[in-house]
């Protein structure tokens, strides 16, 4: 049951959630951030650290998030690993609250 990360990231790109997972699950995109599902251990320590809750368990996902699952798994084939935090995007507290930010990302 993997965490998933969801369109809240998407122009944020808060990277707290690296820093504490125990097995490198994370893959970095120029405007996003998302979990190989295949390798995350479903332990949960990122949820409660990204700062604008883009991360969620799979199963707590609406209707309007779903695809988001298939979406970090396709993403984290082909975008480099990440293991350390680093700034937000500059405009992060901008986008934070916006919604309906699926065509804001680039892959």
């Amino acid at each position: 049951m993997p965490y998933v990360v969801t369109e809240k990231c998407i122009q944020c790109k808060h990277t707290d959630c690296v820093s504490v997972c125990p097995v490198d699950c994370f893959h970095e995109g120029p405007n996003f951030l998302v979990i190989d599902p295949d390798v995350c251990i479903d332990c949960g320590v990122c949820e409660p650290e990204c700062p604008v809750q883009a991360i969620l368990p799979h199963d707590r996902l609406d209707a309007g998030q779903i695809e988001y699952l298939e979406l970090n798994r396709e993403l984290a084939q082909s975008w480099p690993m990440i293991c350390d935090r680093k700034d937000p995007l500059p405009d992060a507290e901008r986008w934070a609250s916006v919604s309906g930010k699926l065509a804001e990302l680039v892959r």
